[in-house]
């Protein structure tokens, strides 16, 4: 079983006046590039890089970030990425979270799954967890949402955690709200944690810099589970650039149960960047075809797969 994650930064499927459809490219409405006249024309060419790094992962099971509904997920399955080759993707859900502007979690699988659950009406009430100080006990935990993914014996948590921005002591409460719900999540699945099979994976928006002594993902990382890019060498972690403040970060995750560590323990995530701008100049690397040095990308996130042989 081949997974990956990839945030595709934004995508949204729009429809004019005249009932003509276009997906936004991937680009931010507060990057002033993004926004200038002319921008948008780059949109398809975005969105060709987007599908031809999903077609170059190949995975099984993709998890996607930043995608706004099941109709955005669908018109890019079909009018992108079929047509670079790819491997239909025929089992595909993007289901409605919590995120005011719509940048939903979706998966798409060439495998059966047998259940996709969302978590969007999570609270620290219902899932049983102490609130941090600031934070409602009775609000939607999740920014965005939590899909728990059943696939075969391996079960997906993906998620897409609140980005700590603009201030990251202020939003610290909330980010480590969600990172407790997640773990309590996996706690209530399964009687024991550290020998059952499953992944976190996702965007979990982890600052360059923490502003406090305990990271807001404290509670999922190890002992709690294995951090396999932890595998990849410590200089090539990174899977996001952020042109302005010129940062290079690595918030794209893949957290092992220890018992899937344990079995994979060869299993060494990938990290694609031959879609990324070439602004990100600390990989020198080739880019696809057609990638910019700002725009067109694919996104300004990698992706990230691992091969899980024989599962």
């Amino acid at each position: 079983m081949r997974i990956a994650t990839f945030n595709v930064q934004n995508m949204r499927l729009r429809r004019d006046g005249r009932g003509r459809v276009s997906l936004d490219g991937a680009r931010d409405a507060d990057v002033p590039e993004d926004t200038s006249r002319g921008a948008a024309a780059l949109d398809p060419l975005d969105r060709r890089l987007t599908a031809r790094v999903l077609h170059s992962a190949d995975a099984d099971i993709v998890a996607l970030q930043e995608v706004f509904d099941q109709a955005t997920l669908d018109h890019f399955h079909d009018t992108y990425l079929r047509p670079t080759g790819a491997v239909p993707y025929p089992v595909r859900h993007c289901l409605p979270g919590n995120d005011g502007r719509g940048l939903d979690l979706a998966v798409m699988s060439r495998l059966p799954l047998t259940a996709v659950t969302s978590h969007a009406g999570a609270t620290p009430r219902s899932l049983g967890i102490l609130a941090p100080e600031g934070v409602d006990p009775d609000r939607r935990v999740f920014r965005r949402d939590c899909l728990e993914v059943d696939a075969g014996a391996l079960t997906l948590f993906i998620t897409h955690l609140k980005a700590p921005y603009p201030d990251a002591d202020a939003v610290w409460p909330v980010r480590r709200a969600e990172a407790l719900a997640l773990r309590a999540l996996i706690a209530h699945r399964f009687d024991d944690p550290a020998g059952a099979l499953w992944m976190i994976l996702g965007d979990l928006n982890e600052p360059v810099q923490e502003t406090r002594e305990s990271r807001a993902i404290a509670p999922l990382l190890p002992p709690f589970t294995a951090d396999l890019l932890d595998r990849v060498p410590a200089d090539e972690r990174w899977s996001w650039y952020e042109p302005h403040a010129r940062l290079y970060g690595r918030p794209d995750a893949m957290l092992a149960s220890p018992a899937l560590a344990r079995r994979f323990a060869a299993a060494c995530p990938r990290i694609i960047r031959a879609g990324m701008g070439t602004e990100a100049a600390r990989d020198p690397a080739p880019r696809l075809p057609g990638v910019g040095h700002h725009r067109p990308h694919a996104s300004d996130h990698a992706a990230v797969v691992i091969d899980l042989p024989g599962l």
